[in-house]
C-alpha cells in the first residue's frame, strides 16, 4: 500500500468513527425535555430491583448459613413483589436473628425495614398509576 492509500483510510476511519459525535438530538428511545411523565407513564414511580433494596445484605454465607443475607433479603423482596405475602416480617422469616457484633441490627431486622420500604414504594406507584387512569 502506498503512502496516500494509507492515509485516505486513516481519513476514513476518523470520519467513521466521529461521526456519531457530531449527531444532531438525544439518542434514540430518549423522551425529550418537554416531554412530561403523562406522555411517558414509564419515567414515574418504578420500584428498584430486589437487589438495590438489599445492596447492604452481606453476600457471603457463614457456616451453617442455607443462604446468604442478600439471597434472603432478595427472595424476601420478590415474596412482597408478587403479592404472596403482604407482611415484611413473614416475607423475611428466614432470615438470620442472630445480631453480629459491629453490625447494626440482624439480617431479620434489615430485610424487615427494606420489605417495609418496598412496600410503601409499591403503594406510591399504585397510587400514581389510579391517579394517571
Amino acid at each position: 500500500m502506498n503512502l496516500v492509500s494509507k492515509t485516505a483510510a486513516g481519513a476514513a476511519v476518523l470520519a467513521l468513527s466521529a461521526a456519531p459525535a457530531f449527531a444532531v438530538g438525544p439518542p434514540t428511545g430518549t423522551p425529550s425535555p418537554n416531554e412530561n411523565s403523562a406522555s411517558n407513564p414509564g419515567t414515574a414511580h418504578k420500584l428498584a430491583a430486589p437487589g438495590r433494596y438489599c445492596k447492604a445484605a452481606s453476600r457471603k454465607k457463614t457456616q451453617g448459613q442455607e443462604r446468604s443475607d442478600f439471597s434472603t433479603c432478595v427472595r424476601a423482596q420478590a415474596k412482597l413483589r408478587s403479592g404472596s405475602t403482604d407482611s415484611p416480617r413473614e416475607a423475611c422469616k428466614g432470615a438470620d436473628k442472630k445480631h453480629v457484633k459491629g453490625e447494626q441490627g440482624t439480617a431479620f431486622s434489615r430485610c424487615v425495614s427494606v420489605g417495609a420500604k418496598l412496600l410503601k414504594d409499591k403503594q406510591a406507584q399504585d397510587e400514581h398509576a389510579a391517579e394517571n387512569a
